[in-house]
This record gives C-alpha cells, sequence and structure tokens, in this order.
C-alpha cells in the first residue's frame, strides 16, 4: 500500500478547476468548447503564480491540439468525408434502410449494433466518426431527428470498444499493467462482457429512447428543399407520395411507354430500373419491359386507382429507388420560365422535358390559377411557374440555362464522385491494414489514409477542411491539459486513497464497485489511459489486501474491473465520441446527463453482474 497523500495547494487548485469546469458543462452559461478554452486558459495563466508552478507547463499548454487522440480525429473525419464523397456511405445507408425501414426502434438496433462490433476492432472514435455520414443520411431520408440517432449510436461505439482486448485503449494496455507473474488477458476473454454491455445499450435505447432522446429541432439533416412540401400542397394542391413496383412476369404494364401509363392512370413514373441501369426522370417515350422496376410518384387515390387498375401492388418502402430518390438527390422544385425564354409556345411533350432537361413537372402556376390536368400538351407561357420533380443534379445544371429561372435556390448541391470509389476503398482498406497488422502511432496511420484521399482527388483540401468539426477539435484539446494536471498534481491519488480509506473494511464486491465507480469518475475529468495507469496499481494491490484479511478477491478480476469501467464515459460530452456527436446532433450537456446518467448506472450494474458471473 502506498503512503497516504497530504492534500496540497496545487491539489486544491486544481479540484477547483474541475468544480469549474462540470459547472460551466452543466449550466452553459458559455457554449462547452468555449468553456474548455477558458479553463485552458486558466490553467496556464494559474501556472505562472510562484506557489503553483507545477501545476501545468506553459511550453506544453497547447500541445493537446498535436495529440494523438486529436489528430486522430481529424484524420477520420477526413477519411469519413471521402467514403461518404464517393456515396460509399450512402449505400451503407441504403441497406440498412432496406433493412430497418423507416422506424427508429429497427434502425436503432442496426445502426448501434454495426457500430458497436465495428469498434470492438477499431478505436471507437473511428468507428463513430465513420457511421456520422451514414446516421445522416438514414435522418435525411426517413425524417427522423439526427438527435435521436447519433446518441445510441455513438454510445454503442463506446460500448463496443470493451468486446475485445484490442477495442479500447485501457484493455490494450491491462496486460502490461498487470504485476510479473500474473496470468494476461486473451484476446476474447472480455467478449461476453463487451456484448452484454452492447445489448443493454441497444435495449435501453429501444425501450426508453422516446423519453431521454432530445428530438432536437433542426437536428433532422433534411435538405430546404425537403421542408418545402408544405408549400407545395399550399399552393399547388400537392400531397404526393413515391412507390415502388416491380412489373411482374406478364404484366399488362409490359410493352408500354412512360407516357401510356402516366396518360392513363395519372401518376408520374419518376424512375425506371432496367437491365441494370437506373434512369430518374425517364423520358415518357422509355418502353417498360417485363421484370423492370417503376417509382410511381401521385396523390394517394391515384395510386390505389394505378393498384385496382394495373393489378400491380406497388410498395411504400423504397428498394432499388431508395438512395436515387432520397431527399438528399431529388425532390420537387419550382422553375419559372422568364419573358424571352426559347421556351414560350412550346408543350412539355415537344421540348421533351424530361429527356432534355431532367424536369418531371407535376403543376403549373399561372395567374391565380393551378394547372394539374393536361400538362403535356399546354403550351408554356412567359411568367408559368412550373412546380416538377427532378434529381438536384438536374435542377443545378437547369440553373444555368436562361430559358429557365429556378426558383428553389435551397437545395444539396453535392458533388459525388463515384469514379473515386475505388481510391476511397484503397486508402479506406489501407488505413485499416496499418492500423491492425503495424505498430505505427493511429494518428499516423489515419493521417496517412487521409491524405490519400486528398492527393487521390477524392477531396480537395478546402473539402477536407469543412469535414472536420472545429467545435469537437477545440473541445477535446483544450482538455487534455486539465487532465494532465489531474495526474501529475496527484490530485487523482489523493481523490482515489480518501474514497478507499473513507470504505474501510468492506466484502470485496463493495471494493470492486467503488473502484469500477472511481474509475468512471477519472475517465470524466481525465484521459481514460490516465485512469487506467493510475487505478490498476491500486486495484491490484486492494484485492491483496483483502486477500490477506482472508476475502476472495481476485486481483485480476479488480484490475479487469478497471480497464473495463474506464469506458463507462456517457454522463458528460468529455469523451473524444460523445465530443464527435455533440455538434452535429445538437446536443447539450443537459441531454447527455439525462440519456447518460441512466446508461452510467446501467453500466456499473451490467459489467459488475457480468464480471463475477464470468470470471
Amino acid at each position: 500500500m502506498s503512503e497516504p497523500l497530504i492534500l496540497t495547494l496545487p491539489m486544491m487548485v486544481v479540484l477547483g478547476l474541475l468544480a469549474l469546469t462540470i459547472f460551466l458543462f452543466v449550466s452553459e452559461i458559455v457554449r462547452v468548447d468555449v468553456a474548455a478554452v477558458a479553463v485552458m486558459v486558466l490553467l496556464g495563466l494559474l501556472s505562472f503564480v510562484p506557489t503553483l508552478q507545477g501545476i501545468a507547463d506553459p511550453q506544453r499548454l497547447f500541445d493537446g491540439f498535436a495529440s494523438n487522440a486529436v489528430m486522430s480525429i481529424i484524420a477520420v473525419m477526413i477519411i469519413g468525408a471521402g467514403l461518404d464523397k464517393t456515396g460509399v456511405m450512402s449505400r451503407v445507408a441504403s441497406f440498412i434502410m432496406r433493412l430497418g425501414g423507416e422506424a427508429e426502434k429497427r434502425i436503432i438496433p442496426l445502426v448501434s449494433g454495426s457500430v458497436g462490433v465495428i469498434s470492438s476492432f477499431m478505436q471507437n472514435v473511428g468507428a463513430a466518426a465513420l457511421f456520422l455520414p451514414v446516421v445522416s443520411r438514414i435522418s435525411a431520408r426517413t425524417g427522423l431527428p439526427l438527435s435521436r440517432l447519433l446518441m445510441p449510436m455513438g454510445f454503442c461505439a463506446i460500448l463496443g470498444g470493451t468486446i475485445t482486448m484490442v477495442g479500447s485503449s485501457p484493455l490494450i494496455l491491462l496486460n502490461d499493467l498487470l504485476p510479473e507473474g500474473m496470468e494476461p488477458f486473451g484476446l476474447f476473454d472480455v467478449t461476453p462482457i463487451g456484448l452484454a454491455l452492447v445489448t443493454t445499450g441497444i435495449l435501453y435505447f429501444v425501450l426508453f429512447g422516446r423519453y431521454v432522446l432530445p428530438a432536437v429541432p433542426g437536428s433532422t439533416d433534411a435538405t430546404s428543399a425537403e421542408s418545402t412540401m408544405d408549400f407545395f400542397r399550399r399552393v399547388y394542391g400537392l400531397d404526393f407520395t413515391i412507390r415502388e413496383l416491380k412489373l411482374k412476369t406478364f404484366s399488362p404494364l409490359a410493352g408500354r411507354t412512360v407516357g401510356e401509363i402516366e396518360s392513363e392512370y395519372g401518376v408520374v413514373v419518376v424512375g425506371v430500373f432496367m437491365r441494370g441501369e437506373l434512369r430518374v426522370g425517364p423520358w415518357s417515350g422509355t418502353v417498360i419491359e417485363s421484370g423492370a422496376h417503376l417509382a410511381l410518384l401521385g396523390p394517394t387515390p391515384r395510386l390505389e386507382g394505378f393498384r385496382e387498375g394495373s393489378g400491380e401492388q406497388p410498395s411504400p418502402v423504397l428498394d432499388i429507388f431508395s438512395d436515387a430518390l432520397a431527399h438528399t438527390k431529388a425532390g420537387i422544385a419550382e422553375v419559372v420560365i422568364p419573358p424571352g425564354s426559347g421556351l414560350i409556345g412550346k408543350t412539355v411533350t415537344k421540348i421533351a422535358m424530361r429527356k432534355t432537361y431532367g424536369l418531371s413537372v407535376l403543376a403549373i402556376h399561372r395567374g391565380d390559377e393551378t394547372l394539374r390536368e393536361g400538362l403535356r400538351e399546354l403550351p408554356l407561357k412567359a411568367g408559368d411557374t412550373l412546380a416538377c420533380h427532378c434529381n438536384w443534379d438536374a435542377l443545378a445544371r437547369v440553373a444555368k440555362d436562361r430559358d429557365f429561372a429556378v426558383v428553389t435556390t435551397e437545395y444539396p448541391h453535392e458533388e459525388l464522385r463515384p469514379h473515386k470509389l475505388h481510391f476511397a476503398l484503397l486508402f479506406f482498406a489501407m488505413t485499416l491494414g496499418l492500423i491492425v497488422f503495424t505498430d505505427l502511432r493511429l494518428s499516423l496511420a489515419l493521417m496517412a489514409g487521409a491524405l490519400g484521399m486528398v492527393l487521390s482527388g477524392v477531396l480537395s483540401m478546402d473539402e477536407a477542411y469543412k469535414a472536420v468539426s472545429w467545435k469537437t477539435v477545440f473541445l477535446l484539446a483544450s482538455l487534455i491539459p486539465l487532465g494532465m494536471a489531474v495526474d501529475q498534481t496527484g490530485t487523482a491519488s489523493w481523490i482515489a486513497q480518501q474514497t478507499l480509506a473513507i470504505l474501510g473494511q468492506v466484502e470485496p464486491w463493495v471494493l470492486q464497485a467503488a473502484l469500477a465507480v472511481l474509475a468512471t469518475f477519472f475517465t470524466l475529468v481525465m484521459s481514460n489511459v490516465g485512469a487506467t495507469v493510475l487505478l490498476v496499481p491500486l486495484a491490484v494491490n486492494f484485492a491483496l489486501a483483502a486477500q490477506a484479511a482472508g476475502m476472495a478477491a481476485d486481483p485480476r478480476v479488480f484490475a479487469l474491473t478497471v480497464a473495463i469501467a474506464t469506458s463507462n464515459s456517457f454522463l458528460i460530452p468529455t469523451h473524444q465520441v460523445n465530443a464527435l456527436i455533440m455538434g452535429p446532433g445538437g446536443y447539450r450537456v443537459k441531454d447527455f446527463l439525462r440519456a447518460g446518467g441512466i446508461m452510467t448506472l446501467l453500466f456499473l450494474l451490467v459489467s459488475l453482474l457480468m464480471l463475477n458471473l464470468v470470471f
């Protein structure tokens, strides 16, 4: 057992700074990143006070901005943006939506479970960052608030780090911290515990998510163009939905053109998939073949009429067209025929509006009248406002055409680069290979992949800068000096000694629970690695002392308890993953306190129960 520590003035100051940090985070008097920077600067200024010179090293105060953790986060954000730019994340989102539909209670287990498994073999912040654009895409397509999807994903990324001995830094370090001669842990020794924790996290959000997850206004990652649907309903009477249909082998629609189908049933064919080719806004003269997939847009009564008249059964769930017709790719927009346009006096049919411009005209607003019937043969006039369904890429091209004046300006001007897909996958695979099969520093391996994304043209350098959440960077980098001060001044050791001294002679399970609570507290205010290095030797010593007193206490289990409990970081956004999702999700500290408080208690309960059952 180590000698008792005396509370010194530097320790008191560090405790005061910890209290100030927690107060600023909880009260939200200022933004959390501003609070973190303020505490870092205050720590640096206090280090010049003669009696507090050892509290921090001013020469290393800003080292957090070049730390392994912060540089890793920057790199992984760039890699994730590169994968998203080439459409990889969109495909993953489509796959998850095909399995889970649009129901929150089905999407959360699929996303969170996938992230949990991935984070068991890579840094959990990396897994969370890679899935951030996936969740964003799912939010845009389903209309579910991003704030209700990101927190379950982030929490399960943290929990997934407990599935294997390489899933988190504390577990990687654990075997090196065990006393000589003590049996090390195998790669999958902790798997039952980790799986139980991930399952608990998923069930928690599925069963109680409606009560603890915030629905942050504006956190739905849908575009402004999508939100204008209410406007189109009011002005044009367009209350349209999209259905997907696969033609039967002997369908009566086979052999007919898109125009003929639209004229007979009053619906709009906005997508066709035949012979492996998908077309959005197909030409009205396109002949439909047997077995083709169609995307039909129209009011519900007309879609019902189509079902009864054709004998075909459209599905409300998009499969083939889920990506191409997502709100981030296509939607309804307004274009005006300006005076002097070369289209004046011509009909939609004569212009071949869809074939030429990619616009499917749904209604025309002329003066005080909205026209919804006979649009194909109606000569266009100057001032006509056309409500069209189109691909956003097509709308961007139309915006450059002097024959049109595009009214809808707030739509995704996203330039995807699917032709760079092989480069994105190559550098992503290279990064994973460097992480798993080499001893390279994590930040260097990730930065190599990020650099590859830029050099290969997957992203421009400006796009790489925009991909980084600088709020996250400043929050984490500014907290690192405080964590170092907690460790270097002996404040952490003093807190541990005082807590265990208060407990006195207690049952081993009480001592084990106290160590888990201590590890949980330390990981909120300092690095989980620092908390592990500090508490594992203490845990082993206390277990040996309990054995000497005749109690059944296993030092290995006590040490593992600390290493696992340092992943219990849900209460405030100091963990890298929580800091990562805080900005995009629009979360406040009180959101973490509400949802993370219960998760913290569940983590302690399940982990302690499983540790004693397994070992």
